[in-house]
């Protein structure tokens, strides 16, 4: 009788610590494109740069967008050959259009590029850059400078990101 009691009592705590003690952890939302940035130390740069320009709400909106993401050491690569000390040296129209220019809308993932493809972001005009999948995925700009493609699929709850390592440039005067 005693061995029946405790087996009750043992199932009784049992449902009721599934019922109350195990509850199912809430899984947290995705993060949105520029959330994911902000989370990265290595795109503090283009956060900064996305925020001057304006184009935070833009990157945080329903999307869904991709975005070829310059990391610090890309920026500082530009800020160089630029011959210039920081982002606050490039004109706000510039930095605009250089951002714009890394965006693409819709979600194209890595498995969606194709060699030689050509890729119109959302800066508009006539303006696009080129994949090129020879020896690795990289990006040709409309000056012909090449960026590699080192990070894919970054699944964001608007869109999708991928690390490059140089700031591609649209074609100026524009």
């Amino acid at each position: 009788m005693k061995k029946m009691k405790f087996t009750l009592l043992l199932a009784i705590a049992a449902i009721s610590f599934m019922f109350t003690g195990c509850k199912e952890e809430e899984t947290p939302a995705p993060k949105n494109i520029v959330q994911i940035a902000q989370s990265d130390e290595n795109f503090s740069i283009l956060v900064q740069a996305v925020v001057r320009a304006g184009l935070v709400d833009a990157l945080s909106a329903e999307g869904p967008l991709t975005v070829f993401a310059p990391t610090n050491a890309a920026f500082a690569a530009l800020l160089e050959e630029l011959d210039v000390e920081s982002l606050d040296d490039i004109s706000d129209e510039l930095l605009i259009d250089v951002l714009k220019y890394h965006v693409v809308s819709g979600k194209v993932l890595a498995g969606d590029l194709s060699d030689e493809q050509e890729v119109a972001p959302i800066l508009g005009g006539e303006e696009f850059f080129t994949i090129d999948l020879t020896g690795g995925a990289k990006i040709v700009d409309a000056n012909d400078r090449v960026a590699n493609i080192t990070t894919t699929d970054i699944e964001a709850s608007n869109g999708v990101i991928h690390v490059i390592d140089k700031v591609i440039l649209p074609s100026f005067p524009k």
